[in-house]
């Protein structure tokens, strides 16, 4: 969750059973990858919470990741939970402390240091084989700012970097905590700002028509969020309905998902292995990729599969409307 941006609305928190439950309820009906953010994951029981989650997730197969702010990371949690985690994203706005102040990203603390956060975790995860990554998202604030040599120092393995987005309720609106419009910035100022830094080859741009609908969210009462209309609309909750019954109301749309990228394999396919800091840091990489190869080709295996169903599909409709109008004629 962007402090500043996306506001938690409840804090309801599913027994650990039903979570898992949910889980497994999705592992069966096809899921490959699922990913824990929030809030802030590490909030709930310093983090045994989403660890226990992250173990139950990998133990089925499931290639797993978790988005946080990093201040609450621990080298012992790293201990217990590392080998189930294949990928950690912090979020990170700006690379310029008084920049995330101004944004509301203090964490509660006037001396808050994201970077700090940010340096210490990255070390960790080179540590302990976890892949490294980067969120940011782009807003009035910071989309002058150039990034490129904070990116170049820390080498994240991929970095996402989001437009910000208004959700009706959340982060605006008569019932939002929280007012972003003034954090908002055009179409063109994100363009702006990705010219800057399309060249990073870790670089992975999504903008609002992108970011809408192309990801399937559950919130913490296993409901899928549908976005399509500006704000979160919850489905019924797939302990209540099951997974089928719940995704036809998620708004989840399969071939924008498809057009930004979304195959997990592409992490990867790199044409060469980045400079980094010491020579175990360039280790770690080769590891992370001999570690999670499998899984992630598997992943791409299944996302071609998907993608060239929805092709036949359209194909068919295609040929159903050609056969029509010929009866027509």
């Amino acid at each position: 969750m962007q402090v500043c941006f996306h506001t938690a609305i409840t804090s309801d928190v599913l027994p650990l059973v039903q979570s898992k439950r949910g889980i497994q309820m999705l592992y069966d009906a096809g899921m490959k990858k699922i990913n824990f953010s929030g809030g802030e994951p590490f909030c709930i029981q310093r983090g045994n919470f989403v660890g226990d989650l992250v173990k139950f997730s990998k133990e089925l197969g499931l290639a797993t990741s978790i988005v946080s702010n990093g201040s609450l990371i621990t080298d012992t949690w790293f201990q217990s939970y590392s080998k189930y985690l294949d990928i950690l994203a912090i979020s990170c706005d700006s690379f310029d402390d008084e920049c995330n102040r101004n944004a509301g990203r203090t964490n509660g603390a006037d001396n808050h240091s994201q970077l700090y956060h940010i340096r210490r975790v990255r070390d960790l995860c080179y540590q302990y084989n976890v892949i490294f990554k980067i969120n940011s998202v782009i807003h009035s604030l910071n989309y002058n700012e150039n990034m490129r040599e904070a990116i170049d120092e820390l080498q994240p393995v991929r970095w996402k970097v989001f437009q910000c987005l208004l959700i009706e309720g959340e982060n605006f609106g008569k019932d939002a905590l929280r007012d972003a419009r003034p954090m908002v910035i055009t179409d063109k100022q994100f363009e702006q700002f990705c010219a800057t830094h399309r060249h990073l080859k870790c670089f992975v741009p999504e903008s609002n028509s992108f970011m809408r609908n192309s990801h399937l969210i559950l919130d913490e009462r296993m409901r899928f969020l549908d976005c399509r209309y500006g704000r979160k609309d919850p489905s019924p909750s797939i302990l209540d309905v099951g997974v089928e019954a719940a995704l036809n109301r998620s708004g989840f749309d399969e071939k924008m998902f498809f057009e930004r990228g979304g195959k997990l394999v592409d992490i990867f396919k790199y044409d060469e292995v980045h400079s980094v800091d010491s020579p175990e840091y360039t280790t770690g990489y080769f590891k992370h990729v001999q570690k999670h190869e499998e899984i992630f080709q598997a992943a791409d295996r299944l996302a071609e599969e998907l993608e060239n169903e929805l092709v036949d599909s359209d194909n068919e409709t295609a040929t159903e409307l050609d056969a029509k109008e010929e009866g027509n004629v």
